[in-house]
């Protein structure tokens, strides 16, 4: 064997000996590529790296690795907005929130793709694929033009969890029954129906009191019925508040005129003020922190794992870890539905509410076969098969020809809240 393999390498190394010769292509030596990219570290860019790891290679044939940095969300911009500035280009890509594409679009940090989109049909068909929604918040500046700087990563949505035990219960809905003359609501359909005057129920029927009885037992720690963001860090309040002033007619800055839209006059305007003032007046049924502007996105989450309220408004890209009983002790408890939404004359509800989640941007200082691989591993990662997985490990997909799919809402139980949740969301 040892003297056959010889003679076969001998052959083939005239061969390509001779395809050179006469001007053929010899073989380039594949090449070590990292592709170092900012990101916030939760469960959607955990996910992405652990298949980038097991699953990904280029079809270039370098050696191309995704080195992902992962930075906690609540210091997440000030240091990615410091490596940009900074200039030391640390990054050749970043998961970044879509209310920055402007400011860092205008700094020079991130690239344009319209270009590449043009020269490749595959591109083409990833963007009509994708829901336009999820286009104008994640790749658009100004917002919903024609000029584009970013792939959707993660595509999330506020959506309500809430405790089916607790909900379902037939004491607890017994006494709603007698005090509010109306069902205490149990399955997911019942919950897409609910409005905010129901949610304000849900706090003042569920406050419980350490020692009283919830479900016929005793608590040993205080209950709450309801919780949303309410912090000063970020945008923790924010994004909730938004959604408050959409729904109640107002706006929080005039989208006509981008990008020389003006806020003042628009986001203070009696309908814009109705709606803050509604958010406001809920924050009476929270847990304590809701008053003290601390309770961002990371507390209400440990809130409702630990057990301690009963119904919250939340982003899908905190799911996972609600349904892992290792990082929650209502794992087996919680269900999932749409956002509410305020009730209209009609009594349809109107459910706007600010969209999140990020999409993968370039830097405009990579090399051009670093900037070919970004796109490919980018286009990797935005296809229907890796974006089936991600789905199935707790990810959400914008991809229409995904998350239309029957199969889809087999994967997660809050993925009955999505389809309809994305078609209600505007953005920053």
């Amino acid at each position: 064997m040892r003297c056959a393999d010889s003679a076969l390498g001998i052959a083939a190394a005239g061969l390509l000996a001779g395809a050179a010769l006469v001007g053929g292509p010899a073989p380039a030596a594949a090449k070590d590529i990292v592709l170092k990219m900012a990101v916030p570290d939760w469960p959607p860019t955990r996910i992405m790296q652990d298949l980038a790891n097991a699953q990904y290679k280029a079809k270039s044939g370098n050696n191309v690795k995704l080195e992902a940095d992962f930075i906690p969300w609540p210091v997440y911009y000030e240091r990615l907005a410091a490596s940009l500035s900074s200039g030391e280009k640390k990054y050749q890509m970043a998961v970044s929130d879509s209310q920055w594409l402007g400011a860092f679009v205008e700094g020079g940090y991130y690239m344009q793709i319209d270009q590449f989109i043009k020269d490749d049909p595959d591109w083409q068909k990833v963007f009509k694929d994708l829901n336009q929604n999820v286009v104008w918040a994640y790749s658009t500046y100004p917002y919903k033009s024609d000029n584009h700087y970013g792939f959707p990563q993660m595509p999330d949505v506020l959506v309500a969890y809430y405790r089916k035990d607790v909900f379902c219960d037939p004491g607890e809905q017994a006494a709603y029954q007698a005090k509010y003359g109306k069902k205490l609501p149990c399955t997911g359909e019942e919950m897409d129906n609910i409005d905010w005057d129901q949610v304000k129920t849900f706090g003042e029927f569920f406050r419980r009191a350490k020692g009283e009885n919830l479900m016929g037992k005793p608590l040993t720690d205080e209950f709450y019925g309801i919780e949303y963001q309410a912090g000063k860090d970020y945008d923790s309040a924010i994004m909730q508040v938004n959604g408050f002033i959409w729904q109640n007619g107002g706006n929080i800055w005039d989208e006509t005129k981008a990008p020389e839209g003006k806020a003042e006059g628009v986001v203070n305007s009696p309908d814009a003020i109705k709606g803050l003032q509604q958010y406001l007046s809920l924050i009476q049924y929270m847990p304590p922190v809701a008053k003290t502007g601390t309770m961002g996105i990371a507390q209400i989450d440990e809130l409702f794992r630990a057990g301690k309220v009963a119904y919250e408004i939340e982003w899908i890209g905190f799911a996972e870890s609600t349904i892992n009983p290792q990082t929650s002790t209502v794992a087996d408890k919680v269900a999932f539905a749409q956002s509410p939404g305020l009730r209209g004359s009609d009594g349809k509800l109107v459910r706007w509410n600010n969209i999140g989640g990020q999409p993968f941007v370039l830097t405009t200082w990579k090399r051009e076969e670093v900037t070919k691989e970004s796109l490919e591993f980018c286009k990797w990662w935005l296809s229907s098969d890796v974006q089936r997985k991600f789905a199935k490990r707790g990810g959400q997909s914008a991809l229409k020809s995904v998350y239309t799919t029957p199969e889809y809402l087999t994967y997660r139980p809050w993925n009955r809240a999505w389809a309809p949740s994305i078609e209600w969301q505007k953005d920053v």
